[in-house]
């Protein structure tokens, strides 16, 4: 039994954001603007990502290469939260929970980059897709396309 409620980074939290966003997508896209809560570091949120002339993304700037290869990065972070969630949840010490949640942290950071992002483009594209409507409808349309 698990004495104590482990410490989740902030990273941690992040990628639980993902499989939020992911899973609330995947499964009710319609109200995705309007019942997911933005995730992530909000200054990264707003940051440039395409255009570095701007301080502000424009959305429809975003190649829709840098969205697919999101789309991939998100749906295998979820597949890997999912598959450690109870890992991580049955840790009984400390130490424990800090070990699963750093490697969490690692394998969620090895899937971003091997899908062609960044860290910092993958916050930026969370963020994104959580506070803009018309953003996140273009992420939950691909979503839906790579689970079917």
């Amino acid at each position: 039994m698990n004495l104590f409620l482990p410490r989740v980074w902030h990273v941690v939290l992040v990628f639980l954001g993902t499989f939020i966003f992911c899973f609330s997508t995947i499964h009710q896209p319609a109200a995705l603007a309007a019942t997911v809560p933005p995730v992530g570091d909000p200054p990264a949120a707003s940051q440039e990502l395409v255009a570095p002339s701007r301080s502000v993304v424009d959305p429809s700037s975003i190649p829709s290469e840098k969205v697919s290869e999101f789309v991939h990065a998100c749906l295998q972070v979820v597949a890997l939260i999912e598959r450690r969630e109870g890992e991580l949840q049955g840790s009984e010490t400390e130490s424990e929970s800090l070990r699963v949640e750093q490697e969490i942290e690692s394998e969620a950071l090895a899937i971003i980059e091997k899908a062609g992002l960044t860290r910092q483009e993958y916050l930026q594209l969370l963020g994104l897709a959580n506070t803009d409507p018309e953003f996140g409808e273009r992420i939950a349309v691909q979503l839906q396309e790579a689970t079917s």
